[in-house]
């Protein structure tokens, strides 16, 4: 008996010993480039992470992984810790690689790779674990807005790890907001961002979109509609005449006035002096006929709803009438054209032609006594 017990004890002893021994083993070596290294990871909440040892020129050196209370989670291929969640994805010579999942924020810490050189190696992996906000929740103070008024919203994301950031957008432009951020009693974080800004008739329509970044989620973002009132705008448009306006002619003016809500009447009026007794006002029409110079001045379309009054203006000038221009009188003149016509003779026959001359006509020195 008393040698069986001795033997059961020298078996537990060599068990306990026998890493030392390696470790001595180790030390009578020396360790050439023997490099450890590891990385962090983040994860997020719910999900699966990995953590690698690696090992660079290993000389068979046995490599373990403890977690954050340095108890060992795997030693070489063997898992000691009874967390079934941690499962052996590689081993070899060179790398030990674990996973763990279903990742819980008591999960976060600092965990260990050791490699059993002489002095030992470590090298630390922190996992840190991300917990994504909640939906993020737009609050606006006013449903309905007038142009020109002020208004401001509240975008809030709730419960998250590590604190979230908030951006605004209006359209495709970026807004400031004013940020602040609250740590619960759970260790996490509530951010809010405020936004103030005036509106105007174009931000009818337009999205405010609240946008939170986080290294959990992407593309995580709550919008809200803007409901812009405003006054109406108001243009006069010339029906007829296409050119000027002259006396005799008619006139005939369209007021198009739009505005949020949309004007009910628009009113026609002459500015210092009454509309002409014979103008017809039908609508948002107004309609002169046989115009003269008595009609001249400005005409004003005027159009109203619940934000306010808006104008425009028609200078009318009333030229004179055109005048007939008489058809011009065209002149016949006859020309009597006197046709002249040279002959000339050869001069052989110059004799000939002078034989037939009169006597008179032969010999000018003739006296009247001798002819």
């Amino acid at each position: 008996m008393a040698n069986a017990g001795s033997g059961s004890l020298a078996t537990i002893l060599f068990l306990f010993v026998f890493p030392a021994a390696l470790h001595k083993g180790a030390a009578q070596e020396p360790v050439v480039s023997q490099n450890l290294v590891t990385d962090n990871v983040s994860v997020v909440e719910g999900e699966m992470a990995i953590i690698s040892c690696r090992v660079k020129d290993n000389d068979d050196s046995v490599i373990q992984l403890l977690n954050p209370n340095r108890q060992t989670i795997y030693f070489r291929d063997m898992r000691p810790l009874k967390d079934a969640r941690f499962q052996l994805v590689n081993f070899s010579d060179n790398e030990l690689r674990v996973s763990l999942s279903n990742v819980s924020l008591s999960d976060e810490g600092r965990y260990v790779c050791q490699l059993y050189t002489d002095p030992p190696q470590e090298a630390y992996a922190d996992i840190t674990v991300l917990i994504p906000p909640g939906d993020p929740i737009i609050e606006a103070r006013d449903e309905v807005l007038s142009e020109g008024n002020e208004t401001e919203m509240t975008c809030t994301a709730m419960s998250s790890k590590p604190a979230a950031a908030i951006r605004w957008m209006k359209g495709d432009k970026e807004l400031p907001g004013k940020p602040k951020v609250e740590l619960t009693y759970d260790k996490m974080y509530t951010v809010s961002s405020r936004l103030t800004f005036t509106v105007s008739k174009e931000d009818d329509g337009v999205p405010v979109v609240c946008i939170v970044d986080h290294p959990a989620v992407k593309g995580f973002q709550a919008q809200k509609y803007l409901e812009v009132q405003y006054k109406p705008e108001v243009k006069i448009v010339v029906e007829f005449p296409q050119g000027l306006t002259r006396e005799g002619e008619n006139l005939e003016l369209t007021c198009q006035a739009k505005g949020k809500p949309q004007p009910q009447r628009v009113n026609w009026l002459k500015v210092d002096d009454d509309v002409p007794s014979h103008a017809v006002i039908t609508g948002s029409d107004l309609y002169i006929e046989n115009l003269n110079k008595s009609y001249n001045g400005t005409y004003r379309c005027v159009a109203a709803n619940a934000v306010g009054e808006s104008y425009d203006d028609y200078i009318l000038y009333v030229y004179d009438a055109p005048t007939t221009t008489p058809i011009p009188t065209t002149a016949t003149t006859t020309t009597t054209i006197i046709t002249t016509t040279t002959i000339s003779y050869p001069e052989a026959n110059q004799e000939s032609i002078s034989s037939k001359k009169p006597k008179h006509a032969q010999d000018p020195k003739l006296d009247s006594n001798q002819r």
